[in-house]
């Protein structure tokens, strides 16, 4: 029979067993991989301490990992791009304690794809149920699994766990043999601005350099957390990730980076952190950060820049990240992600669904909305959106 178990740190389970069930799931991303999430607590980016306390489920036959998860006891809703704010505060306005809640997610990362890893869906709707157990075992007021995959969606919808959609805005590869074609597809005036906007960076002195994997140096990654830092002290806020985390990237996962700097006149101005995932040709926009304003820098850095490298490389998609309508005037188009949600208290159920049954219809509307401005030509939309 079975086994649920629950780890205070993800290097309670094995590395090579947890990378094969991601493999394996429907939709993995180097966001999951053990290193990724190795790295998120040894950095010290995402503990106790920070807020996040690691509760790692691993469902084990003998000493076989059968499914896991990375789960989270929360003190906060910090980090995870899915807002509850508002429920937070409903429950503190009753006089209840929203905290702690427990998560599934990657911390600080709104990418899209396989939380719950398992060998097949029995083991999954498994580690489902064990995660609603282990939400009342710790006295959480709800169990949050975010950016699942439909596989996901499915095995929590059977055990009481309520949809939630989203919007994000990604490129998929139409075949365009380079970035110039790329832009003949889109509407005129979205291509002469994007061509403006560039024109105007290059007049400006900027050129870009592209750096992967082991060829980014450790003055590149110094010179990166810099400009991420500068980016968090223009919001008044400071960074979730550590220097020492990007230091273990850089050692342990080097193959799925991607960095652009700007430089002008020689010396570096800005940089763009692109994930990367090789065997499935996809791409994540990830940090961005400058040391002095350049107008229209960042579009160049963050979008036009890595379309680009993704399409002289044959990747096939580019994920822009979370929110942000100006991305579709870039190319990106609007795609829906899901979370799934289950809160304790019985009186809390029935108002949250209500609230989500409301909201997933206007977000229908909205989606509507958003493909009726596709900044594509009729015929490129129409491919687009049935890629």
């Amino acid at each position: 029979m079975p086994t649920l178990r629950v780890h205070d740190s993800p290097a309670a389970l094995p590395r090579e067993a947890w990378n094969r069930l991601l493999d394996a799931s429907p939709r993995p991303t180097p966001f999951m991989r053990h290193e990724y999430l190795q790295a998120l607590c040894d950095s010290g980016s995402a503990v106790a301490d920070t807020g996040w306390q690691p509760m790692f489920l691993g469902l084990w036959d003998d000493d076989r990992l059968l499914a896991a998860c990375p789960a989270w006891l929360k003190s906060h809703s910090y980090g995870e791009y899915v807002f509850d704010w508002a429920w937070a505060d409903a429950y503190r306005r009753h006089g209840l304690p929203y905290y702690p809640k427990l998560l599934v997610a990657v911390p600080f990362t709104p990418v899209p794809g396989s939380r719950l890893l398992a060998v097949d869906d029995g083991a999954r709707e498994l580690l489902a149920h064990g995660l609603r157990g282990l939400a009342k075992e710790a006295d959480a007021s709800s169990l949050h699994v975010l950016f699942g995959d439909e596989a996901d969606q499915a095995a929590l919808a059977e055990a009481g766990c309520t949809a939630r959609h989203g919007v994000q805005f990604h490129w998929t590869a139409a075949g365009d043999a380079d970035f110039t074609a790329f832009l003949a597809r889109l509407h005129r005036d979205k291509r002469k601005k994007i061509q403006q906007e560039q024109r105007r960076v290059r007049e400006a002195g900027v050129v870009f350099e592209a750096r992967e994997g082991r060829h980014i140096q450790p003055e590149d990654w110094d010179f990166f957390y810099r400009c991420y830092q500068q980016t968090y002290r223009e919001h008044r806020s400071t960074p979730y990730l550590s220097r020492d985390f990007f230091a273990r990237m850089a050692g342990d996962l080097p193959e799925h980076w991607l960095l652009f700097t700007a430089r002008r006149g020689g010396e570096r101005v800005a940089t763009s952190l692109i994930a990367l995932d090789p065997a499935r040709r996809a791409a994540f926009g990830r940090y961005w950060g400058a040391v002095e304003h350049i107008p229209n820098l960042h579009f160049d850095a963050c979008y036009y820049q890595p379309l680009a490298w993704c399409i002289d490389h044959g990747y096939q998609r580019f994920e822009g990240g979370a929110q942000g309508e100006h991305k579709m005037a870039r190319g990106l188009l609007p795609t829906l992600t899901a979370s799934s949600h289950w809160l304790a208290h019985p009186a809390f159920v029935e108002a949250v669904n209500e609230f989500l049954a409301r909201e997933g219809q206007a977000m229908s509307g909205y989606m509507d909305e958003l493909n009726e401005h596709a900044p594509y030509k009729l015929k490129d939309a129409a491919d687009a959106a049935s890629s």
